[in-house]
């Protein structure tokens, strides 16, 4: 009997650890430790010229971070956007890496009011 039960227990904590391992996979980049500290300085070099240092753009064709404008898209969308370029936006593939661009887009979000 006793033994069952202990081949039952392990049973379980192997398809715990199983599922757990799986759903960590599927984890959205967003559950990476962002940098906001190297995000504001990526923001400012590359960024703040258009969108403003405080995310107010001058120019209306341009999203304005202060009110959240295309902020509230997933991350993955954003990290796309950021790489590939949009419009007037030159693409930042091969000069920033993801992890950059997702510290950049946090730091982004802060401006938001």
């Amino acid at each position: 009997m006793k033994t069952f039960k202990r081949a039952t227990s392990v049973t379980r904590v192997f398809l715990f650890s199983a599922h757990f391992a799986a759903l960590l996979v599927m984890l959205p980049t967003t559950a990476l430790a962002v940098d906001l500290v190297k995000g504001q300085s990526l923001y400012l070099i590359h960024c703040s010229g258009c969108h403003g240092g405080k995310g107010m753009s001058a120019n209306p064709e341009v999203p304005n971070f202060a009110r959240g404008e295309r902020l509230f898209q997933p991350d993955s969308v954003l990290i796309d956007v950021v790489r590939s370029g949009s419009n007037a936006m030159p693409a930042f593939m091969g000069i920033l890496q993801d992890g950059e661009i997702l510290d950049v887009i946090s730091y982004a979000k802060t401006l938001q009011w």
